[in-house]
């Protein structure tokens, strides 16, 4: 595990642990500390330490400066009037966001130095494998139908259930709070408006349709994985070909050919027209998470005689109008939209409290603190156990990557 994953995944579970503190929750605090420990004294992975210590005065100083922020006080409880869960939701995004960046950075390092035939001075990171699902689909598939856990690209597999796990239990979390495509459409979007204010939404029956297109890519990606023979993926995973899917991955968006670079086109176009544009209509991961959204037993959820609607006869859609996704909220008890991001900014825009919330049809309410806790602790204590059992960094020699991305462009499946 690279310094910059190390760093980031210390930073995220040690705020969690924070937050659990300061949500009251000593034991579920005291057992994340206890698990976390247990990990770092298995793996004496000095990185990880590194990251510790960075995590530790990073909470501390957050604390002292931002103390609302450090505590989830507001944004766990009542965050209408100081906006406390949006500024959480932000801060989370933005470092996720700047963490991937990083790697990205230290990955191309990595394959420069690959690509000339010299000894890498910074390790491979392998949370980049998080943006192959069908390397990860079929490694899925070989640890379910035969047993058989890829020594090349394991943390694939990993985080393609994570990500899916986020799914069913809160909803499309992982998009509205953690994934960094959604926050850079999001820029776009804003680019956009600073020199064309106008807004460009579709009609009703083009926007069903354009919805459906990332379901068909999903449908696609499934696809590809299902109709491979069981009996073919030993081979398959210890091909050439997926020794280097990370680097055809990096390839493919350097030096895209002119369909590509059409495509990317389209996709640079649609986020920028439409508010969560590629979210909406293109991203099949968002896609599996919106069908499994509904599984999820957390939904945004009105109280209706705490609504100024129905309690006082008031016309209000502040809800509504917050929605980045469009979804009339003001008009319904219980939020099911595959669109929904758990975002929480209809709650935040609510003028009574209680009349909206994040909550299971039994009462269980979960603010944006709690949301906060159980998406790191999945995103960041599965991957860390998964390295303690050896189920997270390549295996493929470097020696073996050096000579295939000479030949990368010829590499074919």
């Amino acid at each position: 595990m690279s310094t910059i994953e190390s760093i980031t995944l210390m930073l995220a579970l040690v705020y969690s642990i924070s937050l659990l503190y300061w949500s009251k929750q000593k034991w579920g605090a005291a057992i994340s500390a206890v698990l976390l420990g247990s990990a770092l004294l298995m793996t004496l992975h000095w990185p990880l330490f590194v990251g510790l210590v960075v995590a530790l005065v990073a909470v501390t100083m957050l604390n002292k400066f931002q103390p609302a922020l450090a505590q989830g006080g507001a944004a766990g409880e009542s965050s209408r009037g100081n906006n406390k869960a949006n500024q959480l939701r932000e801060m989370i995004r933005h470092l996720l966001a700047l963490s991937m960046l990083l790697v990205g950075v230290q990955f191309a390092i990595n394959s420069a130095m690959l690509k000339a035939g010299v000894e890498p001075i910074l390790v491979r990171p392998d949370i980049g494998d998080a943006f192959l699902p069908i390397a990860g689909g079929i490694e899925l598939k070989a640890i379910l139908g035969l047993g058989l856990w890829d020594k090349n690209h394991p943390s694939a597999a990993v985080m393609l259930v994570v990500v899916l796990l986020t799914g069913l239990l809160c909803k499309r979390a992982f998009c509205g709070w953690a994934c960094p495509l959604g926050l850079a459409g999001d820029y776009l979007y804003a680019l956009r408006k600073k020199f064309i204010k106008q807004e460009f939404a579709p009609p009703a029956w083009l926007d069903w349709i354009l919805r459906m297109l990332k379901y068909l890519l999903m449908a696609a990606l499934i696809l590809l994985v299902f109709t491979m023979p069981l009996a073919s993926i030993p081979h398959y995973l210890d091909g050439y070909y997926h020794k280097v899917a990370d680097l055809k991955m990096a390839l493919f968006f350097l030096k895209p050919t002119i369909i590509s670079l059409i495509c990317f086109s389209i996709i640079l176009g649609i986020a920028a027209w439409k508010k969560q544009g590629f979210c909406r209509y293109i991203c099949p991961y968002g896609a599996f998470l919106g069908l499994l959204s509904f599984l999820s037993p957390f939904k945004i959820r009105r109280t209706t005689e705490q609504c100024l609607i129905e309690g006082k006869g008031m016309k209000c859609d502040k809800c509504t109008r917050a929605c980045p996704a469009n979804i009339i909220v003001h008009t319904q008890t219980t939020i099911r939209s595959d669109e929904c991001q758990a975002c929480m900014k209809c709650i935040s825009a609510c003028p009574k409290q209680e009349a909206l919330h994040f909550s299971t049809r039994w009462g269980t309410k979960m603010s944006a603190r709690g949301l906060t806790i159980l998406l790191l602790s999945l995103l960041f204590m599965i991957p860390l156990w998964a390295y303690v059992g050896g189920f997270w960094h390549s295996e493929t020699p470097t020696e073996i990557k050096m000579m295939l991305i000479q030949h990368l462009g010829s590499i074919g499946h």
